[in-house]
């Protein structure tokens, strides 16, 4: 593990009235697309949770995926997925939550085998904390244990952090 400590500015591109008016989107497409980007993300992950002994790693849906399998082979463990509705086969577990705008849902497999492990859950964004304690709920519900939770970008002024009752890691917060 190098640890290497940059700053994640140069790889987020912040997007004005994205998706919409007042919404100020933090874009993580050149941290994607920059091979040392993405190393030294890792590379800060991997040390950053080296404290917490996790069985697995879960990506929530969709860029999750994109840090979690990554993080998992760097850490020599496996990697598993929490994803929308009808994107997963066999027999599922659901969760729903609230969003700002109405609600969403969240599925797992039932048969993932998590029961009395360690799995850390990690996503791109923390913005109000719902996905994050959907997807924590999911896995609680199977007897997973959530030691902690990473996110590249937290949007602190929204209060994600605060909802959480677990650690939290973030690579970069933003305050507006």
């Amino acid at each position: 593990m190098r640890a290497t400590s940059i700053d994640f500015d140069k790889y987020i591109t912040s997007y004005p009235d994205f998706p919409k008016p007042g919404i100020l989107f933090r874009d993580i497409s050149p941290l994607l697309a920059s091979a040392y980007g993405m190393s030294c993300a890792i590379d800060q992950l991997s040390a950053q949770v080296s404290c917490f002994e996790v069985d697995l790693v879960a990506g929530i849906e969709s860029r999750g995926f994109l840090f979690s399998t990554l993080l998992a082979a760097r850490l020599g463990i496996g990697s598993m997925m929490i994803r929308k509705p009808g994107k997963l086969p066999g027999n599922l577990v659901h969760e729903s939550y609230d969003l700002e705008y109405g609600s969403a849902e969240l599925t797992m497999q039932a048969d993932a085998q998590v029961a009395g492990r360690a799995v850390l859950l990690i996503d791109d964004l923390l913005a109000t904390g719902g996905t994050m304690m959907a997807a924590k709920s999911l896995l609680r519900s199977c007897g997973a244990v959530v030691p902690a939770s990473v996110v590249i970008i937290e949007l602190a002024a929204l209060g994600g952090r605060a909802v959480l009752d677990m650690p939290l890691i973030a690579l970069k917060i933003y305050d507006d």
